[in-house]
């Protein structure tokens, strides 16, 4: 690919599946005609030829439906999918994550966070990269005993307020988005259910996110969709270091034997912490914050959680007064995500991440060294190019399939066309069965050439049977 090509990622459509030996680039003509961009080969389209989503979608859509039914399938969300439900309800993107101002130690935060950033392969610091810089120096000053850490941990607990106000205001948006947030859930569910609706002899859906907010909870809550994290309890769930394999079981009606799994669970973890997560004395504990909350404040002030403030809310790196608590829990969720993704016959879905995370792409690449994986990357745009970065970096092109753009990346085209629908698979398998004995039937009787399909298999998909 050129230097323009790399340069115009937001303009311009990326598509790597099957057997693509490199990333095909494409253009938008209008809504739904497309063509190929200057200096792109492609084995499956003539150089001139306008193509559309009908000639897109036999490319994409067997391929997911094949890696779908992987031996494990584990989904990363990043920010992309919070942007883009918002923006299906409320047409404008939700709350971002730029640079804030700090009142104390302004300068000296905002020069270390840079550097921070830059060690992580982005240009500038972000919100993460100044609390975890302010929350460094807080400790210093406090083992110091000087008398600036009060009012930097003051400056602290009032950004730490005001993001979780932005973050409640973008979930109000959504659930006060009157015409269009039905629409939007909808989508949301189609998208969740895509990954979710496996079978129960297949190992469960691992669902990871960097986001604070509860959208994929509030999804998975409409969809029906049971989420297993490492929270137990009712009123007020504490957070277990231990992770038991719990589950779901079923035992169906004049049956004996062994229990059969229950469809529609996932197991959940969000790796950045959450915005309803707070830390009470030495344990971590979810709090009944209802979706598109005014505030977080009422809901702290419980006897339990011994008046917290906005400082004791989990919102990585936010947490602990010592190198135990700072790690804890995240070295958790990350010890489950590396688990997941870091085995033999495994796919890894990620959909609106950026790649800006050292810590989770090292884990990526570590999974990639096991030849029976695969990465699928999804995303709207890649405005800092660290996608394909890391794609030519990781230098795995088999293991990796990508598609990047407005069109192969907006949810709702990705939701009607392109991932795969497993209640209308499992239909269709039955059906490709039943012709085939009914047709077969009739031509033998007629003495005719037999008529056989193709036999249907888990990893096969409707335009692999007809």
């Amino acid at each position: 690919m050129s230097e323009e090509q790399l340069v115009n990622t937001t303009q311009l459509n990326y598509i790597k599946t099957r057997d693509d030996s490199d990333i095909v680039v494409f253009e938008k003509i209008d809504d739904d005609k497309f063509k190929l961009s200057k200096n792109t080969t492609c084995s499956w389209l003539d150089e001139e030829q306008e193509f559309t989503k009908k000639e897109l979608r036999p490319r994409i859509e067997p391929w997911l439906t094949s890696l779908f039914q992987s031996e494990h399938l584990t989904l990363l969300v990043g920010s992309g999918l919070t942007h883009a439900v918002h923006r299906l309800a409320t047409g404008k993107n939700a709350a971002g994550m730029g640079e804030v101002k700090f009142i104390n130690f302004a300068d000296k935060i905002s020069n270390a966070s840079k550097i921070s950033a830059k060690r992580s392969g982005r240009e500038e610091g972000n919100f993460e990269d100044q609390i975890r810089v302010a929350n460094e120096l807080l400790r210093g000053l406090e083992v110091l005993e000087d008398e600036k850490a009060d009012q930097l941990r003051d400056d602290i607990t009032s950004i730490l307020t005001n993001f979780s106000q932005s973050i409640l205001t973008s979930e109000k948006g959504i659930a006060e988005a009157q015409e269009e947030r039905e629409k939007a859930f909808n989508i949301l569910i189609n998208f969740l259910m895509s990954f979710a609706s496996r079978t129960g002899t297949r190992d469960r859906l691992n669902i990871f996110t960097t986001n604070y907010d509860r959208l994929i909870e509030a999804g998975a809550e409409l969809a029906g969709l049971h989420l297993l994290d490492r929270f137990l309890g009712n009123l007020m769930p504490v957070f277990r270091s231990s992770r038991l394999d719990l589950d779901m079981h079923y035992n169906p009606p004049g049956i004996r034997g062994e229990p059969r799994y229950l469809e529609g669970v996932a197991r959940f973890a969000k790796l950045h912490g959450s915005i309803d997560w707070v830390q009470a004395d030495k344990d971590i504990r979810r709090v009944g914050l209802p979706f598109g909350a005014e505030s977080v404040d009422p809901y702290l002030k419980s006897p339990a959680l011994k008046n917290a403030t906005a400082h004791q809310l989990i919102i990585y790196p936010n947490s602990a007064k010592d190198r135990e608590t700072a790690t804890y829990p995240y070295v958790e969720l990350f010890r489950d995500f590396a688990a997941a993704t870091c085995r033999p016959n495994s796919t890894l879905v990620c959909y609106g991440y950026s790649f800006g995370d050292e810590h989770i792409n090292r884990i990526i690449e570590d999974m990639l060294t096991i030849p029976s994986t695969h990465l699928v990357i999804i995303s709207y745009d890649d405005p800092l190019n660290r996608i394909i970065k890391t794609y030519e970096k990781i230098g795995r092109p088999p293991q990796i399939s990508l598609l990047i753009g407005n069109h192969l990346g907006d949810l709702k085209t990705l939701t009607d066309y392109y991932l795969p629908k497993s209640a209308i698979d499992k239909a269709t398998f039955r059906m490709s069965e039943l012709l085939k004995q009914r047709l077969g039937t009739q031509e033998s009787d007629a003495k005719s050439t037999t008529i056989t399909l193709p036999q249907a298999s888990p990893d096969d998909s409707l335009e692999d049977l007809f």
